[in-house]
């Protein structure tokens, strides 16, 4: 067996009583600690972004299509297209489109028996996929689109049920305002079900009906939509779908993201990273200085056997690798600790739901886990050498050390 490895393992499992082997302990948990928390904030960060960005994507799709309008918000009533089935073609042969749907909105007031809520009506006829929806419906079921006119059920949050006392199957008033003509219409529709996201934005403000109802309200014809939404087969495609749409689109339409729609939520959740990366400053720093302290400690504890080795003609770099292999035994230790601790309480909590958030304020009811297991594997790698890089800096320390005065070192 190597020298240097045989001394390394006698030091670390030493059994006696000494201030070094609370030390390593000490070094060990810290170690320990730091890995944990890593591991612990990424499954909480990816779980989080994950989660919140889906329930975007479920309502919204990834790509929205509709005509350039400069001037207006993209969260707004959308002037008309017509559709295009050269334009629909090419939105459904665009490589990573897995599904197109069409949509129109429409600002309207709900009216029950005199309280009254604003909302945006979202109109969509009877081949939009609502199994999207599907984790969302809390109450009901979705608008039935039998009626060879127009459904007349609606689907409502159940923030503004909660705010107008609205229950399924309840008839409500919807008013439709135009801006532009100062018109107003409305219709009696009856509740089909109650939806909730989580996500303050949305359920203050949408309510799903049929697109037909629309066309009607704004004398459109049966060809004229609002715009299209696109669901991709992986999200992070938005982009290179959209600046290829963008391209080959007709010069009035336009393609849009949906992070760049609804920009404010997705800058809320990279802000996450920024926490995430703060967290693994917090714990390097923690562990590297906990390492380097107890390296020191252990140098001086062995201040005698330094000498003893150098006197029997041992080289500098030999013994400094007996510490460098006695730090990485109790780097190794603390990250296997950290991982199995930090794993289990990820899957803990992922099959529990044991931590409960305040839906209001973070979307989401329980805390989300995401454990993405190359990223696991990089925390307990990055460490292991982050640890290994700072803890050569202190061994030269050994080479200052002069035998005689080593081995009467006390």
């Amino acid at each position: 067996m190597n020298i240097p490895v045989f001394i390394a393992r006698r030091i670390a499992f030493n059994r006696q009583r000494s201030f070094s082997r609370f030390i390593i302990r000490l070094a060990t948990a810290a170690t320990a600690l730091s890995v944990a928390a890593m591991i612990i904030t990424l499954a909480f960060v990816n779980g989080f972004q994950r989660t919140v960005s889906q329930k975007v994507f479920s309502f919204w799709g990834h790509v929205r299509v509709q005509q350039f309008e400069s001037y207006k918000a993209l969260v707004a009533e959308e002037t008309p297209l017509r559709q295009n089935d050269t334009v629909l073609q090419l939105l459904r042969q665009t490589p990573g489109v897995k599904q197109v749907q069409a949509f129109a909105t429409k600002s309207a007031v709900i009216d029950k028996e005199q309280e009254i809520e604003g909302v945006l009506f979202k109109g969509v006829d009877s081949s939009y996929a609502f199994d999207n929806l599907a984790p969302f419906l809390t109450a009901g079921r979705w608008p039935d689109f039998k009626d060879s006119v127009y459904s007349k059920q609606i689907v409502i949050s159940l923030t503004t049920a909660n705010q107008l006392n609205i229950k399924v199957n309840d008839s409500v008033k919807v008013y439709f305002i135009s801006p532009e003509t100062g018109r107003t219409s409305w219709r009696r529709l009856q509740v089909s079900g109650i939806y909730k996201t989580g996500i303050e934005e949305y359920d203050n403000l949408f309510a799903l009906g049929d697109i037909r109802l629309l066309r009607r309200i704004n004398r459109w014809d049966n060809n004229e939509i609002g715009a299209y939404e696109l669901f991709l087969d992986d999200y992070k495609n938005m982009d290179p779908v959209s600046n290829a749409l963008y391209d080959k689109l007709p010069d009035a339409w336009i393609s849009r993201t949906i992070q760049e729609v609804y920009p404010n939520i997705f800058d809320w959740l990279k802000i996450q990273d920024v926490n995430r990366d703060v967290i693994f400053i917090v714990m390097s720093v923690v562990a590297i200085i906990n390492l380097i302290t107890c390296l020191l400690i252990l140098v001086l504890e062995r201040t005698r056997m330094v000498g003893v080795l150098k006197a029997l003609g041992m080289e500098d770099w030999s013994i400094q690798s007996i510490f460098l292999y006695n730090t990485i035994i109790i780097s190794g230790a603390g990250i296997l600790i950290g991982l199995f601790t930090g794993v289990g309480l990820c899957l803990l909590q992922q099959y529990t739901g044991l931590i409960k958030l305040d839906e209001s304020a973070y979307s989401v009811s329980v805390a989300p886990v995401m454990i993405i297991w190359w990223q696991v594997l990089a925390v307990c790698a990055g460490t292991l050498f982050v640890c290994i890089l700072s803890l050569i800096l202190p061994t030269v320390f050994i080479k200052t050390i002069r035998p005689v005065k080593a081995i009467m070192f006390r």
